[in-house]
């Protein structure tokens, strides 16, 4: 099998990665790639956008899969055309990565099919806004209702940041936010894949989104996560399933645009049970890594599945019983106003540490061939151990070993797990 990957940051080093281990797979192709990347797959400069171009890639080399990383090329509707060539997708239409596409659409599909989630109320006017989140009170949960690589959601005690930050937004063509009820509860990544009408679970994750120590600061792309979660309901997998990714993907399916890829479920465990606080249409990052690290059964094969409505045939998944954890090195300045061009050195030392692998985020090589930050999340540290303590250590370990001038990470990562602190509503 000959797979093409598209993206060029860790997610899609972690997907290279996996797919290579598969050992049905003879070559990977990745388009645009990136400077760790191009050790593992052949890189090619490509626009992720061009769905023209993506096709006219996938038939020069043959491939007979096109898994798509992140979310800009699918509400593009790059799959739309790599399917319409004849090419098995992992990802959803344009029309179905609306999920991720539209914060108010998500929420018109949960209604449907009756998925728990929090009340929300969209708003185009400022006055909507304001009336909005004095009905639902604080701490006031704000979300652009389009794209904004993770960043467009705002939670405050603050009414007028809240009031702010929907401005923003709103002044943006065609501008509209969500306003939501704030969810109690830790919160949990579940990955589905599904094939449009089968739905199989990968384990979940806990990812870590402000930029600082004990969650504080803005909202980034994410600084860490982790698997397993040990503290999680042993039935969280079966229920998610059950009563959110299957009938949301039936849904989908009733309404004539078949989800067709990695369903995203963010939830809150709240006290009346697991509640949606979003949806994605792509694998995580950094918290499809932890999950990826731990995953034995082969990837691209299950891949291939979901993209070819084999999933209900799909021999159950095989997990290793190991603990991943992934610490983000992040530039100076991120995520407000980060800097490049900084040199990185120590990544070879750190990728010795026993159990770590080192994924490029936001990386190139300069004309001189030395490596450089490229980006506001440089580079995800990824660890496995018997325990999670133990991948904590292995990943701190290696982090260390990292010179980037400037660069900063969170220290707690997995940190409440490692140590019994979290506990679950009841």
């Amino acid at each position: 099998m000959k797979v093409l990957v598209l993206g060029s940051g860790a997610r899609e080093h972690a997907l290279v990665k996996a797919v290579a281990a598969d050992p049905e797979v003879e070559a990977v192709i990745a388009g645009p790639g990136n400077p760790g990347i191009d050790a593992t797959a052949f890189c090619v400069p490509v626009d992720i956008l061009d769905g023209a171009a993506v096709a006219a890639l996938a038939a020069q080399h043959a491939v007979d899969l096109v898994v798509i990383g992140p979310e800009a090329p699918l509400v593009a509707g790059v799959a739309d055309v790599c399917r319409s060539a004849g090419f098995p997708v992992v990802g959803p239409s344009a029309a179905a990565a609306r999920l991720e596409g539209s914060k108010s659409f998500a929420k018109e599909v949960m209604a449907a099919a009756e998925v728990p989630t929090a009340f929300a109320r969209v708003c185009t006017t400022l006055d909507e806004v304001a009336a909005a989140l004095d009905a639902l009170g604080a701490p006031h949960v704000v979300k652009d209702d389009g794209l904004a690589a993770g960043k467009g959601v705002v939670v405050t005690d603050s009414r007028d940041e809240a009031l702010a930050h929907a401005r923003t937004c709103l002044a943006k063509d065609g501008g509209c936010v969500v306003i939501e009820e704030f969810l109690d509860g830790p919160e949990v990544s579940l990955f589905c894949l599904s094939d449009g009408t089968s739905v199989v679970p990968l384990q979940p994750a806990q990812d870590f989104k402000r930029v600082g120590d004990g969650d504080a600061g803005p909202n980034t792309g994410g600084m860490g996560a982790y698997s397993p979660l040990d503290w999680a309901p042993a039935t969280l997998m079966s229920d998610v399933v059950e009563r959110i990714a299957q009938p949301t993907v039936d849904e989908m399916r009733r309404r004539g645009t078949p989800f067709v890829g990695i369903l995203y479920v963010g939830l809150a465990l709240t006290s009346r049970g697991p509640k949606v606080v979003e949806f994605n249409a792509r694998l995580g990052d950094p918290d499809g890594q932890a999950v990826l690290a731990r995953l034995e059964t082969p990837f691209a094969q299950l891949l291939h599945a979901a993209a070819t409505g084999g999933l209900a045939d799909f021999p159950d998944l095989r997990w290793s019983s190991d603990a991943a954890v992934v610490v983000v090195v992040a530039a100076s300045g991120y995520p407000v106003a980060p800097r490049t061009g900084d040199r990185i050195t120590g990544i070879d030392a750190a990728a010795e540490v026993p159990g770590v692998v080192v994924l490029h985020a936001g990386t190139r090589r300069d004309e001189h061939g030395v490596l450089r930050s490229a980006g506001g999340r440089v580079l995800d540290v990824v660890a496995t151990g018997n325990d999670l303590a133990k991948a904590r250590s292995a990943a701190y370990r290696a982090v260390e070993l990292v010179e980037l001038e400037g660069s900063h990470h969170r220290t707690d990562i997995a940190l409440k797990a490692a140590r019994g602190e979290i506990a679950v509503g009841v």
